[in-house]
């Protein structure tokens, strides 16, 4: 079963459908029980990150994610869905996260139009399956006002300029996270999404760059 996890924000119906598209069975959900025995998880994000938060936890949402990512369970967390992941973030005058990867989530600088919105592309910082059949410098759909800021740059498989060079694509075991909304972004999304849900289901380890085509 794949979860699509419903915390009250929108666009998971966006998701689904691009889910959908690639011929598999999407589930919005907001039951951890749900969650916890998915096969594999989508966390989407649209809205603030406190109030992301907030919903997740009052939900108990926040735990089933703890329980998936220390099972390992694959789980795709897109936009503000990957910024709560982080330790806490400068938004709203500050606020803690999920504390689940290590950094910051900081606003982008002074000087640039905020929010960044329209089409970026994106550097490949390291080769994952995530990007296989996928261009590098391909472009994707960005609608954000803040961007993580990993501890660990190793976990960076993914990289965009816009004023700064920022991490948008992040992979850690079988978590990926994106800043760039991918069932927003056309052939490129919906490819990218495929190669999640093959490995996903397939069992691909994390280092392998299989041939999806």
């Amino acid at each position: 079963m794949i979860a699509i996890i419903d915390y009250g924000a929108g666009n998971l119906r966006s998701v689904a459908n691009a889910i959908a598209l690639l011929g598999y069975d999407g589930r919005i959900t907001s039951s951890p029980e749900e969650v916890v025995k998915a096969d594999a998880v989508f966390l989407p994000g649209v809205g603030a990150a406190a109030d992301t938060v907030s919903s997740l936890q009052a939900q108990g949402l926040d735990k089933a994610l703890r329980e998936i990512i220390a099972r390992n369970t694959p789980l795709f967390a897109v936009c503000v869905g990957l910024q709560v992941l982080f330790e806490e973030t400068e938004e709203g005058g500050g606020c803690q996260c999920l504390g689940l990867l290590p950094g910051k989530v900081r606003k982008l600088p002074a000087g640039i139009k905020v929010p960044h919105i329209g089409w970026n592309n994106v550097k490949n910082a390291k080769s994952h399956a995530l990007f296989s059949g996928i261009e590098d410098n391909s472009f994707f759909y960005f609608v954000h006002s803040y961007y993580v800021e990993p501890d660990l740059r190793t976990e960076v498989i993914g990289t965009t300029e816009y004023g700064i060079n920022f991490a948008s694509a992040i992979a850690r075991g079988n978590l990926v996270a994106t800043q760039f909304h991918p069932e927003k972004s056309g052939a490129v999304g919906l490819k990218m999404y495929d190669n999640f849900l093959k490995s996903a289901i397939r069992g691909t380890d994390e280092n392998e760059v299989p041939d999806y085509r």
